[in-house]
């Protein structure tokens, strides 16, 4: 399957990312009636986009220009073989 490149699908699929975390974090909410629980699924959601927006901009753009993020098993291997040099 190649690169998806219709910005009419790319949209839907951060639409339908967006549908799952709300649906996901509402049934959690509803289940466990707590504001600790709603606390750290905020921490939760904040520090996953932080991480990845690390992974694929922060490395490429001011660590190392000739990394190509490409997925979470792409930097992982990316770290793997930077910690042995």
């Amino acid at each position: 399957m190649g690169d998806l490149k219709s910005a009419k699908w790319i949209y839907l699929k951060g639409g339908l990312f967006f549908v799952i975390l709300l649906i996901s974090s509402t049934l959690i909410l509803v289940e466990t009636q707590k504001w600790s629980t709603a606390v750290l699924l905020l921490l939760l959601i904040w520090s996953s986009a932080r991480l990845y927006y690390f992974m694929f901009y922060v490395i490429e753009k001011y660590l190392d220009p000739s990394y190509k993020f490409s997925g979470i098993l792409s930097f992982l291997r990316y770290i793997s073989k930077s910690q042995g040099k």
